[in-house]
């Protein structure tokens, strides 16, 4: 799988992020990659409104995990950044959250990409300018 879009601002990248949301099963784990401030929770904003969440999506920097349920299936969003071993990705619960047949989708994944699986869908959002944003939807098998 490979899409490419150019998104013109973040209302532009909510939308293509809630079209992509409907394409997606129970057990799709998502990474994100990307620096601070590209864009990356305007993208779960989407994602969560194309599943059906109605509630607020916000970075889970500080909480390492926000569960939005309500919607057509459970989405647990992870921040990996201050992820630095397997004992503290463990400790976070990331394993359990599997068992709930929801979408996981982690920012900050860089930290623990040499356990994500190959069915893994990455999400590549770069900067172009100000406001404009390159956003590539790709499996491990189109990143080799």
């Amino acid at each position: 799988m490979l899409l490419e879009y150019v998104s013109d601002s973040p209302s532009d990248t909510e939308r293509i992020s809630e079209d992509f949301a409907k394409t997606l099963n129970p057990g799709t784990v998502i990474a994100f990659l990307g620096n601070l401030g590209v864009g990356k929770t305007c993208f779960m904003r989407g994602l969560a409104r194309g599943i059906g969440y109605k509630g607020d999506v916000t970075s889970p920097t500080f909480s390492i995990v926000n569960e939005y349920l309500g919607g057509r299936l459970p989405i647990f969003h992870f921040d990996m950044y201050r992820i630095t071993s397997f004992e503290d990705l463990y400790s976070t619960g990331y394993f359990d959250y599997f068992d709930q047949n929801g979408i996981i989708a982690i920012e900050w994944s860089e930290n623990i990409s040499e356990i994500l699986e190959d069915d893994t869908v990455f999400i590549e959002i770069s900067p172009i300018d100000d406001t404009k944003r390159k956003i590539r939807i790709f499996t491990k098998d189109i990143a080799k």
